[in-house]
């Protein structure tokens, strides 16, 4: 399957929003029950606009132009979530000291398990080091976790995130040596 990778714009934010909804359902769904899912849908599960802001987000898309994916990586210090989650910081990273954040990562359900998301990763990961980072962290999803263990991120924990309808999310912060490329 061939495609692009490019930065997100404002303008894409609808089949951004879209592809968000299909992923968490269809693709979170034997991970996920339907009340974590609906309580971290628009909170957890959510675009940053800092970071289309910021040509942070990227997606991917085919030679029609159409968008298969999404993710990002971030100089900010929020580890996950949109613009609503609590506790949002949008503060600018050290790369001399901190990691950078790898974020929201979303496919099609019609194009999982294609190379959508291991493309997306690389061009934010190499972003990152072009950036002068030399690690990177994330907070990955169940459903993600293989998906990141496979290109040498490591799991540091696991805990889980307080939802608004009263459920809890598990997660699984991991991180990897960017320098080991």
């Amino acid at each position: 399957m061939a495609f692009r990778i490019r930065q997100a714009t404002e303008s894409d934010r609808p089949v951004l929003e879209r592809i968000i909804e299909l992923s968490v359902e269809k693709l979170q769904a034997p991970d996920y029950t339907p009340e974590q899912r609906a309580g971290a849908l628009g909170l957890i599960f959510a675009i940053d606009s800092q970071l289309v802001r910021d040509g942070t987000y990227l997606v991917a898309e085919d030679e029609t132009g159409t968008i298969l994916g999404c993710g990002a990586w971030s100089q900010r210090g929020n580890l996950f979530g949109g613009d609503k989650v609590p506790g949002k910081a949008d503060n600018l990273l050290d790369p001399a000291v901190d990691p950078a954040r790898i974020r929201s990562f979303f496919v099609h359900p019609d194009h999982a398990r294609k190379g959508v998301g291991t493309a997306i990763l690389h061009a934010c990961e190499a972003a990152a080091r072009a950036a002068g980072y030399r690690r990177a962290e994330l907070v990955a999803t169940l459903t993600g976790v293989p998906l990141y263990a496979f290109h040498g991120y490591a799991e540091i924990r696991r805990y889980e995130i307080p939802l608004p309808n009263g459920a809890m999310l598990p997660v699984v912060p991991m991180a990897k040596d960017l320098c080991l490329q």
